[in-house]
């Protein structure tokens, strides 16, 4: 029986965050959590008791929550598995405010009401557009190297 000793940290709870979840990531996954919660009720809200009069925006608005509870969950956790998947998600954001913005922009009439990410997070006071900015900067900052 021999005994292994590891020689770097697994992906679990000893990993280092290298200072991700510390100081102003703290108010980085806190304001996203704000964002997930905020998402969550309006979209629910929205299907629940209006979805006929704007069915995409709410079903849009809805996947913005779970991107939102996705970055969140990842960006408070340990590892470098967690990094990517907040990573990825805070890319879908981003690509997400983008697509959304331009198109609600070019053709108002496909939105008839506003979602998350319409004209860019004007009705959140743009933060939908400056949060995945952060969010990836952060993220780059405090990357794990090999």
């Amino acid at each position: 029986m021999t005994q292994e000793t590891p020689t770097e940290p697994r992906d679990t709870e000893q990993a280092p965050d290298n200072g991700r979840r510390s100081g102003a990531g703290r108010l980085l996954i806190t304001v996203y959590a704000i964002f997930a919660i905020a998402a969550t009720a309006r979209a629910g809200f929205q299907i629940a008791t209006q979805f006929e009069q704007a069915p995409l925006a709410y079903l849009l608005s809805a996947f913005a929550a779970v991107v939102y509870i996705v970055a969140t969950v990842s960006l408070a956790s340990r590892g470098r598995t967690a990094a990517r998947i907040a990573a990825a998600a805070i890319v879908v954001e981003l690509l997400g405010v983008l697509v959304i913005g331009s198109l609600s922009l070019a053709d108002p009439a496909a939105f008839p009401k506003a979602t998350v990410w319409s004209l860019y997070g004007q009705g959140y006071v743009f933060v939908p557009l400056v949060l995945p900015i952060l969010g990836l900067w952060w993220l780059y900052r405090h990357r794990t190297r090999a």
